[in-house]
Order: C-alpha cells, then sequence, then structure tokens
C-alpha cells in the first residue's frame, strides 16, 4: 500500500511541475499588452487560465492527500516496530549502555593474546640517578 500511494505521490508531483511550469503569467503575452484580452482563444474566450488552474487546484488536493497517507503509513509502521523491541531497550533509548551499568558489570575486552604489555619498573626498584 506505501509504495503505491508514493508512486501517486511522485506521478502527482511531476504532473504537478509541469503543470505549473507550462502556464503563463498575466499579461505574458504581446497581445496582452495591445489590449487583446482573448488573444489565445485555445481553451476558450477566458483562456487557459481556468482550465489550468482548477487542474492545478486538483493536483495539489490530490498531492496534500497522498502526503497525509504517507505519513500516517509511516507512523503506523514506526510504532509497529517500536512495540516490537523488548521495554528494556526502549527505556534506554540514546544512552549509552555503560551509563547505566554497575562498575562490575561493564564488560572489559581482554588484550589480543600477540600484543606485548609493557611492564613498567616498580619506583623502589629505579636506581636513582647522581
Amino acid at each position: 500500500m506505501y509504495q503505491f500511494i508514493l508512486l501517486i505521490h511522485v506521478f502527482i508531483s511531476i504532473c504537478l511541475i509541469a503543470l505549473v511550469l507550462m502556464q503563463q503569467g498575466k499579461g505574458a503575452t504581446m497581445g496582452a499588452a495591445f489590449g487583446s484580452g482573448a488573444s489565445q482563444t485555445v481553451f476558450g474566450s477566458r483562456g487557459s487560465g481556468s482550465f489550468l488552474f482548477r487542474l492545478t487546484v486538483s493536483l495539489i488536493a490530490i498531492f496534500f492527500v497522498t502526503s497525509i497517507a504517507l505519513n500516517n503509513l509511516g507512523v503506523h509502521a514506526y510504532k509497529e516496530r517500536a512495540s516490537a523491541l523488548p521495554v528494556g531497550l526502549l527505556e534506554g533509548m540514546g544512552k549509552p549502555v555503560a551509563d547505566k551499568m554497575s562498575p562490575a558489570q561493564i564488560p572489559v575486552a581482554p588484550a589480543p593474546a600477540d600484543t606485548v604489555s609493557p611492564v613498567l619498573p616498580l619506583p623502589s626498584t629505579v636506581p636513582a640517578k647522581k
């Protein structure tokens, strides 16, 4: 369902971009500059304004509906995934695990066997320089 609504959403957004780029502003033709109000009579004497305007408004309404539907589906999917987690994981989201453990519970990784740790002499056995 999510993919279908997303496909419609992308298609509507591409159509909206093309429709807005196709429209002309008021007074954009040379005929309008010289007083010819009905220079473009392809869509009637009122011009293409009302037809393109109605088509744009309907595409915008569909775009908003699909946006809200995608948001709603995304929130429900997030809540379902969050409810599937154990309760202990939800309590400390964002906090390091070591902050909630006592020092004895914090795991310490052993040093790799192939490395040699330096052994420092005790201060009492170090000869003093004169």
